[in-house]
């Protein structure tokens, strides 16, 4: 398996008829998505974007040392919801007492009596708030100072005090 995958924006739907499209980034200010390039999707083609207008860019698929532009509006049409991806190692170290959501995936989940409760498998956040997904038994936990008091990333450990809501299997 390779390296981690941080999903960094995703393609919309196109924007006139030369291939420009709608991009939703991610990053902390949205231009600077274009500075993570290459950009990967699922199936692993790569992409470079210049932006053209506030939410509007102007893609290239990138092949070997080859970058063309995309100036169809069908070619961008197949592209919506694409998402874009950079590898772990492209994103900035985080500041002291700072982390990258990504960086939990993987680490092992503690109870407040510090027995394994399972490792992180996914973070999720559907609108609502973060939630940390812990397998085995599929946990569901809010990503909140109450409910994980502790996030320990050089121990490669999370404290996981799981609201009275939620049962526990033992």
């Amino acid at each position: 398996m390779g390296e981690r995958l941080v999903l960094m924006g995703v393609i919309g739907k196109p924007h006139g008829v030369r291939g420009l499209v709608r991009v939703h980034a991610y990053t902390e200010a949205p231009s600077a998505l274009a500075d993570y390039a290459p950009l990967t999707d699922r199936a692993g083609r790569q992409f470079a974007l210049d932006w053209v207008s506030e939410g509007v860019a102007q893609l290239s698929e990138i092949s070997g040392k080859t970058r063309r532009k995309i100036t169809d509006r069908n070619e961008a049409e197949k592209l919506v919801n694409t998402e874009l991806f950079v590898p772990r190692s492209a994103l900035p170290a985080a500041d002291e007492e700072e982390f990258y959501l990504a960086d939990l995936i993987g680490m092992v989940a503690l109870g407040a009596d510090r027995k394994p409760l399972g490792t992180v498998a996914a973070v999720h956040d559907y609108g609502g708030g973060t939630s940390l997904e812990i397998m085995p038994g599929a946990l569901l936990v809010p990503f909140t100072k109450e409910a994980v008091p502790e996030v320990n990333i050089a121990d490669g450990h999370i404290v996981v005090v799981p609201p009275h809501e939620v049962v526990v299997a033992p």
